[in-house]
């Protein structure tokens, strides 16, 4: 079943990433600045919970029109809709910029509904991504170690509460998600970069090199390896490595926030030497 992992790390990875640049170190809280009352990206592939003509005309609303979305949904749900109408209304939610209250509803629908442990580990996998767009990292926590109680072996929701612990500033334990994530899929790129960057905070920054190394390796144009790439550049005086690494990813992902805060690096660092 496909997860919202897009919506993850465009949105979530920039709290877990700090920015080393010329003129300081600047943390990027980046989860509020999404969610503050603009609409929020949602899955290009939404995972199913029901089906049905009146599920797939709900989500099939959610991009344009998630207002419509949602009254669609509570109108179906008082007609006894369900799961679905539930999971859609949560949705179109999270689309029109509340992610606590999306979140608040998917993690109920999570333990509640009657659908399959893969359908409701999917469902709090989307709890705990809400929970970072509305910079709730101890919640998204929370959430994801109760999905990982109905799916243990869940890869994603183990990869969402390393960002979730990341972003606490609980590097140590992310990393023991992560070495959990990569000893049954060493080819997510994704662990690697957030490997890194758990490296990286806590001091240990040729550990942090060899991980990124493996991300790039696998995704030469993950924009958020080249971000973090950059920075461990940036901290071993490689401001060229550091600027190129950092001009790349916005030429990879113009429109994500891994782009943002490149651009924010390379203004930080033509600004001068770093302040002490």
């Amino acid at each position: 079943m496909t997860r919202i992992r897009p919506v993850l790390l465009g949105a979530a990875a920039g709290a877990f990433l700090a920015i080393a640049a010329g003129a300081g170190l600047f943390l990027f809280n980046g989860p509020e600045a999404e969610a503050a009352g603009e609409p929020l990206p949602l899955p290009p592939d939404i995972p199913r919970i029901a089906a049905g003509p009146q599920y797939e005309e709900c989500l099939g609303m959610l991009r344009q029109d998630p207002e419509g979305a949602l009254s669609f949904a509570e109108g179906w749900e008082a007609a006894q809709g369900g799961d679905g109408a539930r999971h859609c209304g949560a949705l179109a939610l999270l689309g029109m910029g509340e992610p606590e209250k999306a979140a608040e509803r998917l993690e109920l629908l999570g333990r509640n509904s009657a659908g399959t442990a893969t359908a409701r580990a999917a469902i709090f996998s989307q709890a705990v991504q809400a929970w970072m767009l509305a910079n709730q990292s101890g919640r998204a926590f929370a959430a994801a170690t109760m999905g990982l109680t109905i799916m243990p072996g869940d890869l994603d929701l183990m990869l969402d509460r390393a960002v979730a612990l990341g972003t606490l500033g609980r590097f140590a334990d992310a990393l023991e998600d992560l070495a959990r994530v990569l000893e049954a899929d060493p080819e997510r790129a994704e662990a690697w970069v957030f490997r890194a960057a758990s490296l990286r905070h806590l001091d240990r920054v040729d550990q942090a090199s060899t991980a990124v190394d493996r991300a790039l390796k696998l995704a030469p144009d993950n924009a958020e390896a080249l971000l973090e790439r950059g920075i461990l550049r940036q901290l071993r005086g490689d401001v060229r490595g550091a600027r190129a690494d950092w001009e790349r990813t916005i030429e990879v992902a113009p429109d994500s926030a891994a782009a943002d805060l490149a651009q924010q690096n390379l203004a930080l660092n033509e600004a001068g030497p770093k302040r002490r």
